[in-house]
């Protein structure tokens, strides 16, 4: 091979041809080091027949300057890059490069220096050093990993090294992990587990494509099932690939894991160090690795001998990515799975009603498991109409749901208390003029977060403290909190029960695996009575002793103009209720709702979980919507508000008008100015058999827009802001 088209890591340049110099040895898949002009860039080597690129005469070509020392990236996960361009409309350059999770594991093994703290506690410290010592207990990491757990500066690290408070530690970078063991801890299944967990284990042993769909009850023992086929793997010396759609529940299945298998399984997700994520990425590559558990962008590393994946709780919208490369996790999982030859199981309490679909029509196969293991009885669900159970003026819990919580810490049991928002309240306003906190940067107000005392964009990240006074017309101590988050509702429950010990479970109270984990602790030891959370709580939890779960506001998620609102609502609400009483106590739910008649909430309240797909389906057949129908979103934006609606008028103003196609908009996006740019949208609805994507390049192509929009397409979008 003297000649080689390379993918580099820019979308303006996209492919390159070089010449292999005499001697070195490369092939389809290498990464390389090649010259553009007084750069270096990395590239990955391609076939040429399937990169379309400008011919350079041979006289022309610059040489390769050197190879990465690390396996080709391999034929299969190439063609899933290409499909994951194809298919969400993104630069196969941003594709690929999510495959090079760690740039740093590119150059080979070796070792690193790392720090930790020595024991060593002198009678004086600056408040930075102590801060940094209670920080930094049970730590090791490089100083600038340190110094961002630590919040101080790197200069006060290298200060605690001098005086000995630091010690540096050498690190293999390709430590082996411990092997996970199938017969270490082997579990009593029930018939049917054992059937769907036979099932699942011949596939592994077939080494074929295979997509299931395990469809179980929250409590039915999903996770022992597909344990099985991941000891199977394991035996056959396989990869396996457990997606979780959000870190966390990381921490919660590693003990589940720790426990089966003995040891804990090799991570992914972007809270790791950067060490850990060179050592993993090489286990990966090298096939070193057995079982690894992360989020969606490990669906991308060079498994070297990938033999199943497991997709769990797949109905989550977190496998959806938002920015960059807009995949959805869960269907570019299947699509690995096609091109690997491999098994693949999705498992949820509440599947997809796409994923109940490709099961209904025979390209899924369906495993069921109807009923709680081990004789645990699903909740009793029971509706409780604010409308005619009003709570307490200023209160947000209806009085039966407070004397719910007041039986069970008198029993010693312990409830849940759900509302998926998060800080103390949603908006704040001035009762003199009316004044409402709005986020500079984006269309939507500012939440109040009490316990930290500042007003925060959910959005952009925008925070400002809580003012003494009205900013526009002065006033003092006339700011009123509009609304419950978890943290009023926190604050109500300790004053309806000030005996009780309580949890607030959202992103803002538990930012770490090691937070989560120990919270978890506490509610399995019994040390906490009520746990106020927001989605965080409403999967992945088994706590034995949870009898009672309270719905704060199911209407809340049926708000707005998304799309998918009652299937989310419906999936939200079954898994939080899913808490309840998975031990040896009965259950019991209590759901607040000023629309009971909503076919969601009816649903959730018979029980009848079939009835409502049933209903959402048709719904969809009707408006040519997903999984009927294809839906694409076209998202224009940039800082000059009227240079975004140009960009957007002109690209609606050449909509194809094509008979399988309806382009709605351009209209101003829900969330109209986000992080300062101001967005305009289209929605495309498209029947399954029209050629969206295609349509899409050829439509959007040959546009030209000013160097400040950005015009980007979302397929099968989630989000309607």
């Amino acid at each position: 091979m003297q000649r080689v088209r390379l993918l580099v890591f820019n979308a303006a340049l996209g492919v390159l041809d070089y010449r292999v110099p005499e001697g070195m040895t490369i092939e389809f898949g290498s990464i390389v080091i090649a010259p553009l002009g007084p750069r270096q860039v990395l590239g990955i080597v391609w076939e040429p027949e399937r990169l379309n690129a400008q011919e350079v005469p041979e006289s022309k070509l610059r040489p390769l300057l050197g190879v990465m020392p690390a396996p080709p990236l391999s034929e299969r996960l190439r063609r899933l890059i290409e499909w994951t361009a194809d298919y969400y409309c993104a630069p196969l350059s941003s594709v690929a490069r999510m495959a090079l999770g760690s740039m740093s594991a590119l150059r080979g093994g070796g070792t690193t220096t790392e720090y930790r703290l020595t024991g060593e506690e002198p009678a004086r410290l600056t408040p930075q050093r102590a801060a940094a010592l209670d920080a930094l207990q049970g730590e090791q990491g490089a100083i600038r990993e340190l110094a961002e757990l630590a919040s101080v500066s790197e200069g006060v690290l290298r200060g605690m090294v001098g005086a000995g408070l630091l010690e540096a530690v050498t690190v293999d970078l390709d430590r082996p992990y411990p092997p996970a063991r199938p017969e270490f801890a082997e579990p009593k299944l029930n018939d049917i587990q054992q059937d769907a967990a036979d099932i699942f284990v011949e596939a592994v042993k077939a080494k074929k494509f295979a997509p299931f769909l395990l469809d179980g009850v929250t409590g039915s023992g999903k996770t022992e099932c597909y344990f099985e086929a991941v000891a199977e793997a394991i035996r056959m010396e396989r990869q396996v690939l457990v997606l979780l759609p959000e870190i966390a529940l990381t921490e919660n299945f590693l003990r589940r894991f720790e426990h089966r298998f003995g040891v804990p399984p090799v991570l992914w997700h972007s809270s790791l160090k950067s060490s850990e994520r060179r050592r993993a990425w090489r286990a990966v590559s090298l096939g070193a690795a057995k079982v690894i558990v992360g989020a969606r962008s490990a669906l991308f590393l060079p498994y070297a001998n990938l033999g199943l994946i497991v997709v769990d709780e797949a109905h989550e919208i977190s496998f959806k990515q938002d920015d960059g490369v807009r995949y959805n996790a869960r269907d570019v999982a299947v699509m690995r799975a096609k091109f690997e030859g491999i098994p693949i199981v999705l498992a949820s309490a509440t599947p997809a009603l796409e994923s109940m679909q490709l099961a209904e029509a025979g390209v899924y196969r369906k495993i069921d498991l109807p009923s709680r293991f081990g004789g645990a009885t699903l909740p009793a669900i029971n509706i409780l109409d604010l409308r005619e159970e009003a709570p307490e003026r200023g209160r947000w819990i209806a009085p039966r749901l407070v004397e719910a919580m007041k039986d069970r810490l008198a029993k010693g049991e312990q409830s849940l208390l759900f509302l998926n928002r998060r800080g103390y309240a949603p908006l704040t306003l001035c009762r003199n003029c009316g004044y409402r906190f709005q986020c500079p940067n984006c269309t939507a107000w500012l939440v109040e977060h009490r316990f930290s005392k500042r007003l925060a964009c959910h959005h952009c990240g925008h925070e400002t403290p809580v003012p003494e006074a009205c900013p526009d017309c002065g006033t003092g101590d006339c700011l009123v909190a509009c609304g419950p988050g978890v943290e009023r509702i926190a604050d109500e429950v300790a004053e309806i029960l000030p005996e009780a010990r309580t949890a607030l479970v959202t992103s803002d109270t538990m930012k770490t695996p090691a937070a989560i984990g120990e919270f978890v602790a506490m509610a399995e030891n019994k040390a906490i009575d009520v746990i106020i959370g927001t989605q965080l709580v409403t999967k992945g939890y088994h706590f034995p002793d949870l009898t009672l779960v309270g719905v704060v506001d199911a209407d809340l998620g049926l708000e707005g103009g998304d799309l998918r609102a009652g299937e989310r609502t419906y999936q939200q609400i079954a898994q939080v209720a899913g808490r309840a009483g998975r031990g040896e106590k009965p259950g019991e739910v209590l759901i607040q709702t000023r629309h009971p008649e909503a076919a969601v909430i009816a649903a959730l309240a018979n029980g009848d979980r079939d009835a409502f797909y049933a209903a959402e389906t048709e719904a969809r057949r009707d408006a040519g919507a997903p999984p009927f129908g294809r839906w694409a979103a076209i998202i224009v934006s940039s800082e000059d508000q009227a240079e975004a609606l140009s960009a957007a008028r002109a690209i609606g103003g050449t909509a194809p008008n094509l008979p399988d196609m309806l382009v709605l908009g351009p209209a101003p996006a829900p969330l109209s100015l986000l992080r300062g740019r101001h967005r305009f949208r289209l929605l495309i609805n498209a029947r399954r058999s029209a050629e969206l994507q295609k349509t899409l390049r050829e439509w959007l192509d040959p546009l030209e827009f000013p160097r400040g929009v950005r015009v980007n397409i979302d397929i099968d979008p989630y989000s309607f802001v």
